[in-house]
């Protein structure tokens, strides 16, 4: 499969659809010096100040900007691993010491990722410096050990070797490891500023604040009574009313936020510098300055704070005028970048546009801060320390204990446990999984976790989402291009033209086996890479000549017809680049073995298609291209990037990677200049993906799981500065992508299973999509992709959760985990092409040079189908009496309050009345995928009582009951049939 990718090379042209890649949409770092009224310096600070692209030329006028990027960075649903696929599962946990003698945890569970019939296995590794995430594809055929789990996060050396932890009270202990990542929920400062106040004591002294800013906290969340409250607090007493009587406080994609309001904290008259007030909101990460006044009026400045502590300000401003509210944000310097960036200008007239923006910048920023190194060094100190303590505890038991399943280490391969020791393994295993799930249901009723680790606002339209482009496509895909808005495809039965609603139109018969294509509509061109081997060849083609033939019908080329279309010297290539930006020149360079040929097209070659253009030119354009240069590497290149200069006058470069490093060619002269050196053991390069900042050249480069920014300099006395910098930077896939796909301001990472997607400026995870069997199609304007997904025929089709197994090689033959087969009886495998549209990623429409090359036909209404979209299953539903009853008992009986546990018999009975109901709507208010039982709506009491503002509206309890499973709102924890009827 990677050789499949690698040669159809389909994330390499970025040209058209990559955008602008610009730190300025974050602002820019300013010193910021502020005085008294006197005009003396009281303070000076660097801060970045984002204010809106005042660069942007855009159209946009207050209140019409809609962006597409508005998202929670790593948000916890993908984040927070242990807690979402590992707590109340089998598992395994090991313990050992590295080389240089620092403890590290793993740990390691076998699952179906999101019920999406998807085995995979999900490894964490825990060291003193953070966790690594990374998961890895299951095979019952190919065994997988602990050893090549840690040679994957490149830890391959060990003064102790790995050993197997048995307690089922290690899953407290990791818990606890993975909460230090940081707090799902969030306590932010408001402080209220009247127009020309200009110091803290100034601002920290009002009493009470104007109707605009009663407003502002409206807008932000609900007033509530801190005596007795008994949701989050945010370090507000809720028993004596000494922080004030009421506070504000609201929900936010299952994030508690309370606010610290600067006129609701205690007032007093005698002390001026409000020390009570200054004692929260001084130190709070984030803080908002609601400034009263117009724009015209004095300036906040962050160094009117006295504060060591608040590195985030998000300053407020109200417009009576328009009814708008106009938004400012300072970052102290050390604040990493996060998004989402401003609009220009950043005047918000939409309320709730304004509050979700503001929500998310604002925990993006709280969690960016975490990363600086006043924040970083603490935690990495905190999780040192804890993880040495924990060793020390382990250590010692695993010494004591000498029956077969504690010796057992890291290199045994056990497809299931010793005959002898078959019953103490499960009964391990049920109070291993029954302490789990009592831990995870703990942790969610105290609230330290979001709202099933999944809650988000599924009503939201994702820019992400595909689109349905062509339904049962029975043909292997080798390589694809986008031409207008269809796409030129090789398959195994040929060059086919597809458009969504039409039939396919064959180009090219099965003789002519295209490995590589581009398509230039802007230069009429086609240019492709056949065959294999020494019969390998570049051919070029006019469009208007493929054009011609589709529309005339006059015939299919074959492979013999194509012999005027061949590059001269390209006989053997096995790799093409070519320069994504055409301005200029066309510039290919095609890689034979380890020489690269570079060629590109003449001068006076025609750039834009005209009448007079398409009778004139020749029908083979092969004429057009001359040969240049040939430079010698001392490897065959596996990746290939045309790198333009900012002259384009010999400064021009080639990025290749080979053996162990990423280098830079000089197209020029032929010079090499080590750009990176991969220190690992075994490498997979992916891509190298050019993209310009400022129109200053900058290259991701993407191996392993790993994807490293490096900014390139223009060259200086010959040489390009290829020095570290203070722009580069490097984040971690947590699966290895055959294809890497840049569409500013994301990055997608193509797996077998899944879309990964990140922000290109800090790499921050945005969203994962799982996608079955899926295969990157094209890229280099929308992105296409086919995937197969299972349409069920029968009413009771499930996917059944898996745990893990007593190894992590092979699943135990008592708890064989239940994948689908592709011939089961009742389902048809279907094959389908999806879009996502470029224009929805980078948040503006994209003009095409030219119209579809197929006939021209009526537009109708298609049906849009998400990326993660499956067949909506049966499920079991249990009324909500019901559900209170066995979790009110389950409750009392975790605290110890209840003498008799419920029983079995009990909660099957339930259950079976549930199911006689499962095709009653009205009372089935709880429903979810049969694999995967929601029992935490038990707690739509509790939620209520914490989450006023999420549960009073009858309407949206009404819109809560209709909607899909994934979209409930109230969804804690999830467990299936048998955890249900075990948990006591």
């Amino acid at each position: 499969l990677t050789k499949l990718f690698y040669s159809s090379s389909v994330s390499e042209d970025l040209g058209c659809r990559r955008g602008e890649f610009s730190r300025k949409h974050y602002g820019s770092v300013e010193l910021l010096i502020s005085s008294d009224a006197d005009g003396a310096i009281q303070r000076a600070g660097r801060f970045r100040v984002e204010n809106g692209s005042s660069g942007e030329n855009t159209d946009y006028t207050p209140g019409t900007w809609h962006r597409t990027d508005v998202h929670l960075e790593n948000p916890e649903y993908h984040t927070r691993w242990y807690f979402k696929y590992f707590l109340g599962k089998v598992h395994q946990n090991y313990i050992g010491t590295d080389a240089e003698k620092n403890p590290f945890f793993l740990s390691v569970v076998l699952s179906d990722q999101n019920n999406q019939r998807i085995p995979q296995y999900h490894s964490i590794l825990w060291r003193k410096t953070g966790t690594q995430k990374i998961c890895l594809p299951y095979s019952p055929t190919k065994t997988l050990s602990v050893k090549s789990i840690l040679s994957a996060m490149s830890l391959d050396k060990f003064e102790k070797s790995p050993r197997e932890i048995f307690h089922p009270e290690i899953q407290k202990d990791l818990l606890v490891l993975e909460e230090q990542e940081g707090s799902v929920n969030f306590k932010f400062g408001v402080l209220y500023a009247k127009d020309g106040q200009l110091t803290d004591d100034e601002m920290f002294s009002n009493e009470t604040g104007s109707e605009s800013f009663q407003r502002f906290l409206h807008l932000l969340g609900d007033t509530i009574t801190l005596k007795g409250w008994s949701g989050y607090r945010g370090g507000l007493d809720t028993k004596n009313d000494t922080t004030g009587t009421c506070s504000i406080y609201t929900v936010f994609q299952g994030h508690e936020i309370m606010f610290h309001v600067s006129t609701m904290l205690p007032y007093s008259r005698e002390n001026k510098q409000q020390v009570e007030r200054k004692r929260h909101i001084g130190n709070d990460i984030v803080t908002i300055i609601f400034q009263e006044g117009e724009e015209s009026s004095t300036a906040f400045k962050p160094s009117m704070i006295r504060s060591h502590f608040t590195h985030i300000f998000a300053l407020v401003r109200y417009s009576k005028q328009n009814d708008s509210y106009r938004l400012k944000i300072f970052s102290e310097e050390s604040v990493p970048l996060f998004g989402p960036p401003l609009p220009s200008p950043p005047v918000f007239t939409n309320h709730q546009e304004f509050r979700d923006f503001v929500l998310v910048k604002l925990i993006n920023g709280e969690k960016a801060t975490l990363e600086t190194p006043t924040f970083s060094q603490k935690r990495q100190r905190t999780l040192d320390m804890l993880i040495r303590s924990l060793y020390q505890d382990m250590v010692p038991d695993l010494h004591k204990v000498n029956n077969m399943l504690n010796r057992r280490s890291f290199s045994d391969v056990l497809p299931e446990s010793p005959k002898s020791t078959r019953k103490k393994e499960e009964a391990r295993q049920a109070e291993f999984v029954r302490l789990g799930q009592a831990l995870k249901l703990k942790t969610a009723v105290k609230g330290d976790t979001t709202a099933n680790l999944a809650t988000t606002s599924f009503c939201k339209k994702e820019p992400w989402e595909s689109q349905s482009f062509c339904s049962n496509f029975p043909h292997e895909v080798v390589c694809a291009d986008s031409w207008g808005q269809s796409l030129l495809v090789s398959t195994d039965a040929g060059i086919l033209l597809i458009d969504d609603g039409l039939p396919s139109v064959q180009v090219f018969d099965k003789t002519l086996q295209i490995k590589q294509m581009n398509v230039l509509e802007a230069l009429d061109l086609l240019i492709a890479r056949t065959d294999k081997g020494k019969d390998s060849r570049i051919l070029v083609f006019r469009l208007s000549a493929v054009q011609k033939d589709i529309e005339t019908k006059k015939m299919i080329r074959s492979k013999y017809d194509c012999r005027e279309n061949k590059l001269e010297r390209t006989k053997g290539c096995h790799l093409y680049a070519i320069n994504t930006h055409h301005g200029s020149e066309l510039r290919i360079v095609v890689a034979i073995r380890n020489k690269l040929l570079l060629v590109t097209k003449k001068s006076n070659s025609h750039n834009t298609l005209t009448s007079t253009s398409l009778l004139s030119s020749p029908e083979s354009p092969v004429e057009e291209f001359q040969y240049i240069r040939e430079i010698c590497l001392s490897d065959p290149p596996m990746v290939m990037t045309l790198v333009d200069g900012p002259t384009g006058d010999s400064d021009n470069m080639i990025c290749v990677a080979y053996r162990h490093q990423f280098d830079l060619v000089n197209e020029s002269t032929g010079e090499s200049y080590r750009l990176h050196h991969v220190e690992t053991n075994r490498v997979n390069f992916v891509a190298a993906i050019d993209v310009y900042e400022d129109g200053e050249a900058g290259l991701l480069l993407c191996y392993n799981y790993v994807c490293q920014y490096k900014k390139v300099y223009p060259f200086s006395g010959g040489s390009p500065l290829v020095q570290p910098s203070a722009y580069d930077f490097h984040f971690s896939w947590n699966q290895v992508p055959y294809a890497v796909v840049c569409a500013f301001p994301y990055v997608l990472a193509f797996t077998t299973d899944s879309i990964e997607i990140r922000l290109v400026v800090n790499g921050n995870l945005v969203h994962t999509a799982v996608v079955p069997e899926l295969q990157l199609v094209a890229s280099r304007s929308d992105i296409y992709f086919k995937a197969t997904a299972a349409v069920s025929g029968s009413s009771d089709s499930s996917s059944k959760e898996m745990g893990s197994k007593s190894s992590p090689q092979t699943p135990t033959a008592y708890e064989k985990p239940e994948f689908p087969l592709p011939s089961l009886e009742g389902e048809v495998p279907c094959k389908n092409l999806y879009k996502i549209p470029l224009s929805n990623l980078v948040g503006r429409s994209i003009e095409r040079p030219l119209k579809s090359p197929l006939a021209p036909k009526v537009i109708t209404t298609t049906t849009s189908s998400g990326v993660t979209s499956l067949p909506v299953m049966h499920s079991l539903s249990l009324s909500r009496m019901e559900i209170k009853e066995i979790a009110s008992r389950t409750r009392k009986e975790l605290l110890g309050l209840l003498d008799e546990p419920i029983t079995k018999t009990e909660s099957a009975q339930k259950l079976k009345k549930a199911s006689r109901r499962q095709s009653d709507p009205k009372q089935g208010a709880v429903r979810s995928s049969s694999s995967d039982r929601i029992i935490s709506s038990s707690f739509e009491g509790y939620s209520e009582r914490r989450h006023p503002s999420t549960s009073s509206d009858p309407d949206t309890v009404a819109n809560r009951e209709e909607s899909s499973p994934s979209s409930y709102p109230f969804q804690l924890i999830s467990l299936c049939d048998e955890d249900i009827i075990d948990l006591k």
